[in-house]
């Protein structure tokens, strides 16, 4: 069966976050900041530069009232009185937000086990039975291209895939801490299986898989509290897997240069990296970085 074309994009932050606690007992952590945006705000720009229509955000309890108010609270306090300071121009970026594509938040669903296949089951009523769609996990930002367009733009080469990837090149000696995918065909660029944390001797190529999927309805088959995988958690990968004894899973690699969120280590560098490569104070930061380097 195929497909009609995504136009929807489901997105993912429902855990508990607990290697950035405190701050995320209070905060979800997509809404942790680089620059002045969360990073959740890349996830729905990255959807918008590639025409998606509909997001759906999938949370954990405590953080969806506040991507609700972050996507759908216009703040007129705030923009009276800026407004009475001469200062409407700072309200753009406020604008920018509301201007977004429908946004739906949704809370995860508790039957559901613990895994990153669980947001995206939560979120199965959002999408037809006649409709590819696009899963993103908000730990991963990409800077420079639109993974989500990459995928589409795929799919339309790919019409009769019954999942689409994306991956990044990584250096050897650091391919045992991701997932790393094998391929079934290097020319047609299909996926056998991706395989969790290899052994760098083992790994059986240098792409790594990351959160960003073009999808089908089948995989709702594979997604489901009996079919979870490693420390009895749902996984999207698994799910994926079994995708590949249907059809084929096409293995895209990115145009864009893919950085990790989800640990306070990455989180820094890839704030640090977005910093130095697009705020008007890089310079700034640079003479600073030198001179703590001096001291």
């Amino acid at each position: 069966m195929r497909y009609h074309a995504p136009t929807k994009a489901i997105i993912t932050d429902a855990g508990c976050a607990s290697r950035f606690l405190p701050i995320t007992k209070t905060i979800p952590k997509a809404m942790l900041p680089l620059g002045n945006r969360p990073v959740m705000q890349f996830m729905v720009e990255e959807c918008v530069q590639a025409g998606i229509k509909e997001i759906i955000i999938v949370a954990a309890k405590e953080g969806k009232p506040i991507y609700e108010d972050y996507f759908n609270n216009s703040v007129n306090r705030i923009r009276k009185q800026l407004a009475a300071q001469g200062k409407e121009d700072r309200y753009m970026p406020i604008q920018h937000v509301l201007d977004f594509p429908k946004i739906t938040v949704i809370e995860q669903d508790p039957a559901y086990p613990y895994g990153n296949g669980s947001p995206v089951a939560s979120a199965k009523e959002y999408i037809r039975d006649d409709e590819a769609f696009v899963v993103m996990f908000s730990d991963d930002v990409v800077f420079g291209s639109s993974d989500v367009l990459t995928l589409i733009k795929s799919y339309e080469q790919h019409p009769d895939a019954e999942a689409i990837i994306i991956a990044q090149e990584m250096p050897r000696n650091v391919l045992d801490k991701y997932g790393v995918i094998k391929l079934a065909d290097e020319k047609k660029h299909t996926l056998k299986n991706i395989v969790e944390k290899p052994k760098i001797e083992d790994a059986p190529s240098n792409l790594t898989s990351y959160g960003r999927y073009l999808l089908t309805p089948k995989v709702f088959d594979y997604l489901n509290p009996k079919n979870t995988g490693l420390d009895n958690e749902l996984w999207i990968v698994d799910a994926i897997t079994r995708l590949t004894e249907k059809g084929e899973v096409i293995v895209e690699q990115t145009q864009g240069t893919w950085m990790t969120t989800g640990d306070p280590k990455n989180y820094f560098m890839t704030h640090l990296r977005y910093t130095l490569d697009h705020e008007p104070y890089a310079d700034d930061v640079k003479q600073y970085m030198k001179q703590i380097e001096e001291d």
